[in-house]
Formats: C-alpha cells, structure tokens, sequence
C-alpha cells in the first residue's frame, strides 16, 4: 500500500526542505516524491538534509502544475490550517491515514504540501477531496515542511500496520474516478450550467466552489460520475434542441 502513496511538494523554495521531507518518507516507508513547479533544484543542501534517503530526493518526479501530479489519483489530500475563508472537508491526521491505509491498497493516493511561507492556494486547495490539520499548539504552531511530513506520514503507515494486523481487505467493488475525470466532470458541469443560464459568466466561480465543494465530500464513484456526465449531456442535447 505504501508504493501507491504520493507525497507532493508544491513550489518549494529551499532545497534543503526537499532532503528533509525526503528523510521523513524514506523512515515511514513511502518513497514516491513529487515536485510541483519547485523554485530550487535537487542540490547538494537537499543530498546533505536527506541523510540516507538522497535516492528518494534524487528520483523525484518535477511537473509543472499540481493537475499533472494527481491526474492517477483518486484520493488527494491537502495540508492546511483552519484558518481559511475556503470551507472544505476537513480530516484529521489520524482519519487521513486511516482513509489512506484504505484506498491506497487499490489505487493511487497523494499527501499535497504547500510553500514554506504561504502554502497551497485556494485554487490548490479546491483540487483535493479533503483538507488535513495537524492540531498543533494554538501558541506555537510553527511546523517546518519535513515535521508536517513526518506527522502525516507517521499517520499513514501507523493505519497500515493495523490495517496489515487486522487483516482488513478493501471493497474490490468500488472505483472512485481519478482527478482528470473529476476534473473534466467539473469542466462539463459548468459549461452546462452556463449554458443553460443557471450560472453568470462574470462570476461563475461562486456556484462552481460550492459544487466542487458538494462533490467532494459525497466523493461520488466512478460509475456515478459516468451517471452524472450522462445526465449532462442529455440536458445540453435537450436544450440546444428546444432552442
């Protein structure tokens, strides 16, 4: 289960963090990093800061957007404070790795970080199923890149282990879409939407986050989203023959 988790990187700017976070996956057993648009290089900081783990830092995948990191992936989780105007499912880090331990015996799963100083976008932040908080203290919650990893990732592989001891199989019968299919669902919804007026061009983000919102939190399956696109495409057949 553990080869099937991403640990993604977005925008990091200190080589170093890249070594340390390197470090924390390789002592929790998840090696697949992923850099999304990075703003340093793997240098030698980041060999010294990976103390063993340089394979891990070394073998990084480097895209450019955060859609080309997840597009396998049909559980993506984002790391974020509370303290945001955005409202999302909210996991903590012990129901992440459980929902991870679960999903990632069948599919591809991934843990997303943000920048050091601002973390991930709202845009960012809108393209996972849920958000994790780490409960650190209110007075002095000041976690470094590689602490965060290290938190979650010790989630994940501590819902393995029980997974593993109390012989838990996943449910062979569901299938969840990947990001690229939800993505192009949301694409589809809106061009619907804004075709048949229910939403404004000037501002069609409004309705379209809370739907994402909506649909991310009853994580529909693969063959219900099919449903829905079908639903869809009858509407805009239905109303361009009406015009």
């Amino acid at each position: 289960m553990l080869d099937q988790v991403k640990i993604i990187l977005v925008g990091t700017s200190h080589s170093g963090n890249i070594g340390s976070a390197a470090r924390a996956m390789k002592v929790m057993g998840i090696e697949h990093l992923v850099l999304v648009d990075p703003q340093c290089e793997v240098d030698a900081q980041a060999i010294a800061m990976a103390s063993g783990a340089s394979d891990i830092a070394l073998n990084a995948t480097t895209v450019a957007t955060l859609d080309e990191a997840v597009e396998d992936c049909t559980l993506v989780v984002g790391s974020s404070a509370r303290s945001r105007t955005l409202e999302w499912p909210m996991l903590t880090p012990r129901e992440c790795g459980a929902k991870f331990a679960k999903e990632g015996l069948q599919n591809k799963v991934a843990l997303v970080f943000g920048r050091e100083r601002t973390g991930l976008t709202n845009d960012e932040l809108q393209k996972c199923h849920y958000h994790v908080c780490i409960p650190a203290n209110p007075e002095y919650s000041s976690l470094n890149l590689a602490m965060a990893v290290q938190t979650l990732c010790y989630e994940v592989r501590v819902a393995h282990l029980e997974q593993e001891q109390a012989h838990f199989h996943a449910d062979v019968e569901t299938e969840y879409p990947r990001h690229q299919e939800l993505e192009r669902f949301y694409h589809h919804l809106e061009t619907v939407l804004l075709e048949t007026q229910f939403i404004k061009p000037e501002q069609p983000g409004q309705v379209m986050n809370k739907l994402r919102r909506l649909f991310s939190r009853a994580r529909p399956e693969a063959q219900e989203l099919n449903i829905l696109r079908g639903v869809l495409t009858a509407v805009e057949k239905r109303f361009r023959h009406s015009k």
